[in-house]
């Protein structure tokens, strides 16, 4: 059974926080799907990723595409998993259903700590990932570095 975790971002941007969540990920032998809400908004992340440090490639793609299977990371707006990924990233508001939480290592669900809207999201996806059993980390940047404020 894997766990949630949320990740407060208040000091850098969600194109700064994803590269070094995928890399986290890669480096433990994961694929990823990056699930967004927008399919215009993966497109930019989509960009950002393919225009990040020569030292720091991701190889990834966009859902829709003839080799989904095969992506290491996939970015979908989708409920769907095809490239058999054992960490889901939520971003942009879009849900993590508790059984996706208990079926994969890990799943992180991405908030803007400058948005009310997002902080509203994240707390309510994380009453109902704790409220159905799942085990869960609040994370937050406000320090300046990553501290675990919370555990469900």
């Amino acid at each position: 059974m894997g766990q949630a975790l949320f990740y407060h971002l208040t000091q850098r941007p969600l194109e700064a926080t994803l590269p070094m969540l995928l890399q986290k990920s890669r480096q433990a032998g994961w694929n990823v799907v990056v699930r967004g809400a927008a399919p215009d908004r993966l497109a930019w992340l989509d960009e950002k990723l393919w225009l990040g440090p020569d030292d720091g490639f991701l190889p990834h793609g966009l859902a829709g595409g003839a080799h989904d299977a095969d992506q290491p990371i996939l970015l979908t707006t989708g409920d769907e998993i095809p490239n058999a990924a054992q960490c889901l990233i939520s971003v942009d508001g879009a849900l993590i259903h508790p059984q996706e939480v208990q079926s994969m290592a890990r799943a992180c669900i991405l908030f803007d700590g400058n948005d009310d809207a997002a902080l509203t999201r994240a707390r309510a996806q994380w009453k109902t990932l704790t409220g159905a059993g799942c085990k869960a980390q609040y994370w937050s940047e406000e320090s300046g570095n990553w501290k675990m404020k919370s555990e469900a």
